[in-house]
């Protein structure tokens, strides 16, 4: 991915908080000599050094996946910027947060790491369910997917947050995406400013 300097982000915290926050991505790979993408959640393991995942047994991409350097793709808030929402000249552009991890993939058909993957997960996203849900998974639909393991090799995180515009610009951005209703931008956008001092 091509990352101007401005716009690069290297801490390892800030990192993994961003991959917890928007841990839905895409799953590419090789698979019969073309490009494959799954779109599927992951979990980031504790010491940051793998990310795990699981695809349907019936999705042919894991059958040669095992031992693939995979790129996986995870998105944060995004949206249109107009080069009228600044006080000088600009251009149309787009503001985002992406996320891009490259490593070799394991796939795993154990029924118990299955299960606490699965489990894991669950816990997560029904945290904040009133009644969560509390799943006993038999083994025939653990048998219907596949986990995949990447060692993470490389993560390079991108936020294009207009941090090459003035500070005047920026929260111009952020007021115009308010107004727009697109508040999840304008969120992370001021994040950035507040961060950057």
């Amino acid at each position: 991915m091509y990352i101007p300097k401005h716009f690069a982000k290297k801490d390892k915290n800030e990192i993994a908080e961003f991959i917890h926050a928007n841990a839905f991505g895409q799953l590419l790979s090789q698979h019969a000599g073309r490009l494959c993408a799954a779109h599927i959640p992951f979990a980031l393991s504790g010491d940051h050094s793998h990310i795990y995942g699981h695809l349907a047994r019936q999705n042919p991409q894991w059958q040669d996946i095992d031992n693939q350097e995979v790129l996986i793709i995870l998105q944060g808030p995004h949206g249109y910027v107009s080069p009228t929402w600044y006080s000088g000249p600009g251009v149309p552009t787009w503001n985002y947060q992406a996320l891009h991890i490259y490593g070799r993939c394991s796939v795993f058909e154990d029924t118990k790491r299955l299960r606490a993957l699965v489990d894991d997960m669950s816990r997560r996203y029904e945290a904040d369910i009133e009644t969560p849900w509390v799943g006993d998974f038999k083994e025939s639909l653990l048998s219907a997917i596949v986990g995949v393991d990447i060692e993470i090799s490389d993560i390079q995180c991108k936020y294009k947050l207009s941090q090459n515009r003035s500070l005047q610009d920026r929260q111009q951005v952020i007021a115009a995406l308010r107004h727009k209703g697109r508040t999840a931008l304008a969120k992370v956008m001021q994040m950035e400013v507040d961060r950057d001092g």
